[in-house]
């Protein structure tokens, strides 16, 4: 894997992410309660219809002509709402390429039994494996761990840290501890939920070798 630049990855805020590619290629995932009209995403990932994740107004902020629009296949009748023309709808297994980045669905459920009406299985919501510049970058979306992420190849690993609808800071550094990336960073808590301090205690839990960069933004 090509050394892999992590200024280029940031939590803006709750799970609105911004990925960069080296060739300058901007793939925002959720992109949510945005402060800024950027309007500069080449292509925009959505993992679920939840109003914090796909945000018709903030995906207007950072659309620009020819913006590509990627959602799960289960949200296909949603997709129009953001405006876009391009649309690709994906299930989890299946993958697309776009600007030379692939984008690969992997399956985000709960199964705790406190949070199984949140994101169910059968909803057919994904988190995304972006391949960028040679690494894998897992944004695991609203999910807790899984018989079906548990094995997810990844180079860079976001997940879900702030409990009640997705995995707790513990949880979530069980998780990473199990898929062993060379990164983790932690998204997901500090205003819709969980608290401002849920990163460090995710940090704290991930076991040594496992890098834990902490990037929210606000």
């Amino acid at each position: 894997m090509r050394s892999l630049n992590l200024d280029r990855i940031r939590v803006l805020t709750h799970s609105s992410i911004r990925i960069e590619a080296e060739a300058g290629t901007v793939v925002y995932v959720d992109p949510y309660d945005l402060v800024d009209e950027t309007h500069d995403a080449d292509i925009v990932c959505i993992t679920h219809a939840h109003y914090d994740h796909f945000s018709p107004e903030d995906i207007a902020r950072v659309a620009k002509p020819g913006t590509r629009l990627v959602v799960p296949a289960s949200m296909a009748g949603e997709a129009p709402r953001a405006g876009i023309d391009d649309v690709r709808t994906l299930q989890a297994g299946e993958a697309v390429e776009l600007d030379g980045i692939r984008i690969s669905a992997v399956p985000a459920y709960n199964v705790m039994p406190e949070r199984l009406g949140f994101h169910p299985r059968g909803n057919g919501w994904v988190g995304y494996v972006l391949t960028v510049d040679g690494a894998r970058l897992y944004v695991a979306g609203d999910t807790d761990r899984n018989p079906d992420n548990m094995q997810v190849p990844c180079d860079v690993a976001l997940v879900p840290v702030g409990g009640t609808y997705t995995m707790d800071a513990s949880q979530a550094a069980e998780f990473v501890n199990a898929l062993q990336p060379r990164v983790a960073i932690p998204t997901h808590y500090g205003s819709v939920a969980g608290d401002p301090q849920d990163g460090e205690a995710f940090a704290a839990q991930v076991a040594p070798g496992i890098e834990v960069v902490l990037k929210m933004e606000r």
